[in-house]
């Protein structure tokens, strides 16, 4: 695969020792420079990515995954990368699909690699119906998979990152902003895995009311900024 110098891969991962090794090592293989943000982990991660090669940056305490994807935008722009892939460190996402997402690479496009859902999983497909609704209201845009980590950013493009929250409910913020930015969303079917042995750091409770006060928050904000903005947009 032919290699892209202004893109990096960024991988966040907390507590993610049975998997993040092999992550790390396939999407080494792609070619691509690699950056690992180590949430604080309190398990083997730090031991398992000692002799991998790659960046590691470490928060000394747990800060969540949007402070994680934050910490990591802010280094990728410091070391002159135009542009990050996120993946997720417990093994369901292809490294071996980043080409998907990099055919559609430009300056203002959001590529959004979508995941086939699982037809056993009622409750993953009611979380990303309920997020695909809130996000159609918001930005009169639809996408088929608004939840998922794996997904190409345009650095320069992106809205500020101090409106980064600290943990799931971020990624649905960085599409919604980036929608009313007017930054082309593209969504490309990616492969899924779900190992016996991932680690999910999801919280039914306590991340589903998190993305609920998050939509009251952005209701409000679609009112006042969003809806007219797209209205003065067309």
């Amino acid at each position: 695969m032919q290699t892209a110098p202004d893109t990096l891969i960024l991988i966040p991962t907390y507590n993610n020792a049975g998997t993040v090794g092999d992550v790390v090592r396939r999407a080494q293989a792609t070619g691509l420079p690699v950056l690992v943000v180590d949430d604080g982990s309190t398990d083997d991660t730090a031991t398992v990515l000692k002799d991998t090669g790659v960046i590691v940056l470490r928060h000394a305490q747990n800060r969540g995954k949007g402070g994680a994807l934050k910490t990591g935008f802010m280094q990728a722009r410091e070391l002159g990368y135009k542009y990050v892939i996120t993946l997720d460190a417990d093994g369901q996402h292809f490294p071996e699909d980043v080409h998907k997402l990099l055919a559609h690479k430009a300056p203002r496009t959001l590529v959004v690699g979508s995941r086939a859902q699982r037809g056993n999983d009622s409750s993953s497909s009611f979380a990303n119906n309920f997020s695909n609704f809130w996000f159609h209201l918001y930005t009169w845009k639809k996408l088929p998979d608004t939840q998922t980590g794996y997904r190409l950013y345009p650095l320069e493009s992106l809205p500020g990152l101090w409106l980064l929250t600290a943990r799931y409910e971020a990624e649905l913020a960085l599409l919604v902003f980036s929608a009313w930015k007017g930054l082309q969303l593209t969504p490309v079917p990616v492969q899924v895995s779900y190992p016996e042995d991932r680690v999910s750091h999801f919280r039914p409770l306590k991340d589903f009311m998190r993305i609920t006060a998050l939509n009251c928050i952005l209701l409000v904000v679609a009112l006042l900024y969003g809806w007219p903005r797209m209205l003065i947009g067309k």
